[in-house]
């Protein structure tokens, strides 16, 4: 045999998925269409056991797997009937033949005649999964052939739409043609199904046929899976639909599918598998469903119909076959299974059932006896946490909803009780506590005597004369903690209002003296609007002024800045303002073309200023200040042009003397101003000294200089005279000073001359 060809691979998953190659399934679970490759000879591989062999009913023998690589057994092949032991029942036997609509049976497939899709046959694999198989080249395949697919389901396997699953299982839709993935099921690929199913539907149930035992024939090999065990037939593997795998193993040996073989009841075949009573098979051949008058249209609603029979007659689990039949044989629906095995096959799978039934019945009346039981602790006033098991089995052992619990579950139902009422208990006493102390904060709100200065001693004597308090047992029984820990927070919280108060109190104060600063602020600038007060004013001088406003009268006492402090930052704020106001008089001055001298007096000077409007903002005090300021300047200048003056009149006089001297003839001592005039008349220096009178003061101080010079030079004569003779004894032997001693007589000479 060999392996089928693989087919195409699934395609990527749609986004949101990532681009790359197919996800294919897991081990063991090939894509769409392909059947697993062959496993390895000998052992199955690791991590992989061959699926269970299904229970076998009552009297069946179970099937025994073939070594791996040897023919299959004959009980597998088509056509033959399995071999029976004593005692067995006799199991149908599935139609091998494809069941596709219009397909042939097995028999005509196997002798190689009819059409082309003849030579494909349908058959189960151990696992349940169903096969094709082509009698031509002994091929067989997962995928149903074309041939044997109806128009339908050939327009479907042309869809270029093929449904593939994700690997969180999620089905999306590939397009071969497209390269398209989608989430959602495309419209061509819907219609198509669709017209499947219509097809489908429209088809006649086929009859069950018998067919005549055949000669052995080999049967195919199924397409290379995972290894199983030995096919069972479908009749023994049908589950009961809504029952257990209990009801399943009773009633495995049953055929229901239509189309299975049926046994014949005579032959060489079937004689050595058949030990039935006599008696049990007159009564099998009976027809029961004509005599009661009932038909079923098919033989699971006569065995659903049997054990609802059963179910109404309320048939225990643990009743014998002989207790039931008495119970259900006169029913009509008694008849509905003709013979006794099947009928002995529904009454076992029923019993199973019910017992499974009864059991889950009697859990669920175990578990409301538990609830039961735990409300009832609950909610009993006698039950706390410091209850003990035995004193609660005194107190309740006697009622019914206690004893009706057995000891390992009361003991259950009791610790959670406990653990329950703890719970609870200690959320009362929370709430409790929650209670209290909010019924004390509100006494202690209402008392007006509490203030923050109260006592805890005090507060008891208060509570205590409270009527609220006196009448609430559950706060007289407050913890003492609690009702101290109450009252330090109500304290507290008076502490935090008289704090805050005086805040409120400093604040308001504040403000009030911050109102009376600005107040006085307000008044300075009213004096200095009125012209009282400038940057030149002093405090002597405002004081009498400012002593008899109310306003000033207000400041006294507060902290902060005195009435004295306030009028020197007032002043101090004018003087600031000299030097900008300067330049605007500055510039009022150069506009009118006024200029102040030293003899300029203030009234001409500020009546040249008050004519400009921005003298308006200007300051009395800066404007004064800065007439004193171009006084002064003023001054300056004249005393600089003054010096001037004094040095240009020296450096005259300094000429006329110097001309006086330079005369020639010179300038003797008695001569007088006119006769002597004339000489001068022309010289520049003469000229430059305006006055007649400069003129003969100086030629006066001229001739006094002249005079005291003279008699100094006479002194000074004598003396070296003197000298003289007595330096020439002394020099007598020395020639070297003839003509010094001769120039001196001469010069002598000369200045008594001038004297």
């Amino acid at each position: 045999m060999s392996v089928p060809d693989s087919g195409p691979r699934p395609p990527a998953a749609p986004a949101p998925f990532p681009p790359g190659p197919p996800m294919m399934p897991p081990p063991f679970m090939p894509p769409p269409g392909i059947p697993p490759p062959f496993p390895p000879m000998g052992l199955p591989p690791m991590s992989q056991r061959p699926p269970a062999i299904p229970p076998m009913p009552p009297g069946i023998m179970p099937p025994i797997l073939p070594p791996m690589g040897a023919p299959p057994p004959l009980t597998q092949i088509p056509g033959m009937v399995p071999p029976m032991m004593p005692g067995m029942l006799m199991p149908a036997v599935p139609v091998t033949a494809a069941t596709a609509p219009g397909a042939d049976t097995a028999s005509s497939a196997v002798a190689g005649t009819g059409p082309p899709r003849a030579l494909w046959s349908e058959h189960v694999a151990p696992d349940g999964r169903v096969y094709y198989y082509n009698a031509d080249d002994k091929q067989s395949v997962w995928e149903k052939p074309s041939a044997l697919k109806s128009k339908a389901e050939l327009l479907l396997s042309q869809c270029p739409w093929k449904e593939y699953k994700s690997d969180t299982g999620k089905p999306y839709y590939y397009n071969n043609q497209s390269k398209e993935s989608r989430w959602t099921r495309p419209k061509d690929l819907d219609d198509l199904e669709a017209l499947v199913k219509q097809e489908a539907a429209g088809k006649q149930p086929q009859q069950p046929q018998i067919l005549q035992p055949q000669p052995p024939q080999p049967q195919p090999e199924p397409p290379p899976g995972p290894p199983g065990p030995t096919p069972v037939p479908l009749g023994l593997l049908e589950p009961e639909p809504g029952g257990s795998e209990d009801c399943d193993m009773s009633e495995a040996a049953q055929p229901v599918e239509q189309g299975f073989l049926q046994q014949p009841e005579e032959g060489p075949s079937s004689a050595a598998g058949q030990h039935q009573p006599p008696q049990q098979e007159e009564e099998e051949s009976k027809p029961e469903p004509e005599r009661s008058g009932l038909s079923w249209s098919n033989r699971e609603k006569a065995k659903q119909a049997f054990k609802e029979l059963l179910r109404d007659k309320a048939v225990p689990s643990n009743a014998s076959w002989e207790q039931a039949m008495k119970m259900v044989v006169t029913d009509p629906r008694y008849s509905a299974l003709p013979k006794l095995s099947e009928k002995k096959q529904a009454f076992n799978a029923y019993k199973a059932q019910r017992e499974k039934e009864e059991k889950e019945e009697a859990r669920l009346r175990a578990k409301e006896a538990k609830q039961t039981l735990q409300h009832f602790l609950e909610q009993h006033e006698r039950m706390t946490s410091t209850t003990r098991y035995r004193r609660a089995e005194q107190t309740f052992g006697e009622l019914e909803v206690w004893a009706v619990v057995p000891e390992r579950d009361r003991k259950e139902v009791y610790d959670d009780v406990l653990f329950f009422l703890a719970k609870k208990e200690k959320e009362q006493a929370k709430q409790l506590r929650r209670r209290n102390i909010q019924a004390l904060k509100s006494i202690l709100d209402g008392m007006s005597s509490v203030n923050f200065q109260t006592t805890w001693s005090q507060a008891q004597q208060y509570l205590m004369d409270n009527p609220s308090f006196a009448q609430d047992h559950q706060l007289q029984n407050m913890d003492k903690e609690d009702a101290l820990i109450c009252f330090e927070e109500h304290i507290r919280a008076l502490e935090r209002e008289e704090e805050e108060e005086r805040e409120r109190a400093r604040l308001r104060e504040r403000r009030q003296q911050r109102k009376n600063r600005e107040a006085f602020q307000t008044f300075l600038d009213e004096l200095h609007e009125t012209g009282q007060l400038h940057s030149m004013s002093t405090w002597m001088e405002l004081y009498p002024a400012v002593s008899t406003d109310v306003r000033f009268a207000n400041m006294l006492g507060q902290p902060g800045s005195t009435p004295l402090d306030l009028f020197k930052f007032y002043v101090e704020e004018l003087k600031a303002r000299f030097h900008d106001e300067k330049k605007i008089i500055k510039d009022i001055l150069k506009d009118r073309g006024f200029c102040v001298e030293v003899n300029t007096a203030f009234e001409d000077f500020a009546h040249v200023i008050s004519f400009d409007k921005r003298a308006a903002a200007l300051d009395a005090g800066n404007i004064k200040l800065t007439f004193n300021s171009l006084l002064e300047k003023a001054e300056a200048r004249e005393r600089e042009r003054e010096k001037e003056e004094a040095r240009r009149m020296r450096r005259r006089e300094a000429a006329f003397r110097s001309m006086l001297r330079q005369a020639v003839p010179a300038l003797e001592l008695g001569t007088a101003w006119e006769e002597v005039r004339e000489r001068f008349v022309c010289d520049s220096a003469f000229e430059q000294i305006t006055l007649e009178s400069e003129r003969i003061r100086l030629f006066r101080e001229y001739l006094q200089v002249l005079e005291t010079e003279c008699q100094h030079l006479h002194t000074k004569g004598r003396k070296h005279g003197r000298k003289g003779k007595k330096h020439h004894r002394k020099r007598s032997h020395s020639p070297s000073f003839p003509d010094l001693r001769a120039s001196g007589g001469q010069r002598t000479c000369t200045l008594t001359c001038l004297c």
